[in-house]
């Protein structure tokens, strides 16, 4: 067995990064590279790519319903409208975190869930995820570094980074595959004889 891969009292063979703890390995069983199309979903990751940074993912994971009531749900057009009165609230809000740990700087944080390290069967960035960041920050984005995008990409299912022999692996190429992507319509059924 493959050192990034770990068999779980279930019997289930699953990455390495979310260990045992029930709610981590219910987000990487259950989210994590499944793809979404949904705005607000894509919206809410990205900014909770943004936290995490300097943090484990799994303590933005578990203030994510916090964060969600406190950003209006993730709704990018109501978050557009906030003011300083909103910053305020959400400074004084102590069920989400904003002590970030600037150590590394807001371009080198993210990855897998940040279970990452230096010989990982996956990379921290990629030429995408690169351009992505680039672009974002001429739109006015702060916090969106090659590799948050990156661990992005890897949550929202752009990729499919499970590890060889992670359950969860096939099932999210099979949900890639099936996706029907915004703008293309879907497929008429086919008639019977």
């Amino acid at each position: 067995m493959s050192a990034w891969l770990q068999t779980g009292d279930d019997g289930v063979a699953r990455c390495w990064w979310p260990g045992t703890t029930d709610d981590y390995l219910d987000y990487h069983d259950h989210e994590w590279g499944r793809p979404v199309v949904d705005d607000i979903r894509l919206f809410e990751k990205l900014c909770l790519e943004g936290f995490q940074s300097g943090l484990s993912w799994i303590t933005i994971l578990r203030k994510r319903d916090n964060f969600r009531a406190a950003f209006a749900g993730f709704d990018p057009e109501r978050v557009a409208a906030f003011g300083e009165p909103d910053v305020v609230r959400m400074l004084d809000d102590a069920g989400i975190v904003f002590a970030l740990d600037h150590q590394h700087g807001p371009d080198d944080v993210g990855g897998v869930e940040q279970g990452r390290t230096g010989d990982s069967p996956v990379p921290a960035t990629t030429p995408t995820s690169i351009a992505i960041a680039k672009d974002l920050k001429k739109r006015g984005w702060s916090f969106v570094g090659p590799t948050t995008v990156y661990a992005f990409m890897q949550a929202m299912g752009l990729v499919n980074d499970h590890v060889a022999g992670c359950a969860a692996g096939a099932v999210c190429e099979a949900e890639r595959a099936a996706l029907i992507r915004p703008g293309q319509g879907t497929v008429p059924p086919i008639a019977a004889d």
